[in-house]
């Protein structure tokens, strides 16, 4: 890629990512799909534990979030700054769910354990913002910092699973 506007290289940049944002946005969708069905089997358990179903919630944004995402960076000829701004808008409503569950989880338990919590819930929604403003500015590595946005999501929704599932079970 050499030659061109940085937005012209950064659009030609996004569609080497094709293939990422096709898994990303059916595997996000599955799995939120999988923390539905997890939160609706454990909701009569879930519902007693203070800040639960706002983790829960937050874990379900995250991947709609990826979906979202991933999706918007597959729509031809999109000028990079439309999808920077897209994700960096997207995720700030991810991060304003994040911060709730975050004020929730620290009233109903000690502030360190919730930021153990809620930290994963956190982490990729500013990353997805970060990125976002990046893209939107040109800057070619705020793709990665998307990327890193879309897999610490996975492990956060993953490990929250976890939790719906199983350990609230304990």
């Amino acid at each position: 890629m050499t030659g061109g506007t940085g937005a012209e290289m950064l659009s030609a940049m996004l569609a080497d990512w094709s293939d990422f944002f096709v898994a990303s946005a059916g595997a996000s969708a599955a799995l939120a799909g999988l923390i539905i069905v997890a939160v609706s089997v454990s909701v009569t358990e879930m519902i007693t534990i203070p800040g639960m179903t706002s983790r829960a919630g937050t874990s379900i944004a995250l991947l709609v979030l990826v979906a979202i995402v991933s999706l918007a960076g597959l729509i031809p000829q999109q000028p990079t700054i439309f999808f920077g701004l897209e994700v960096a808008l997207f995720a700030l409503f991810c991060v304003a769910l994040s911060v709730d569950s975050f004020a929730k989880l620290a009233r109903a338990n000690r502030p360190g354990a919730a930021i153990g919590k809620a930290a994963p819930l956190v982490v990729p929604s500013l990353l997805f913002v970060t990125g976002g403003v990046a893209v939107a500015a040109d800057a070619a590595w705020g793709v990665g910092l998307i990327a890193a946005g879309v897999l610490l999501s996975f492990a956060a929704a993953v490990l929250d699973a976890w939790v719906v599932l199983v350990e609230i079970r304990r």
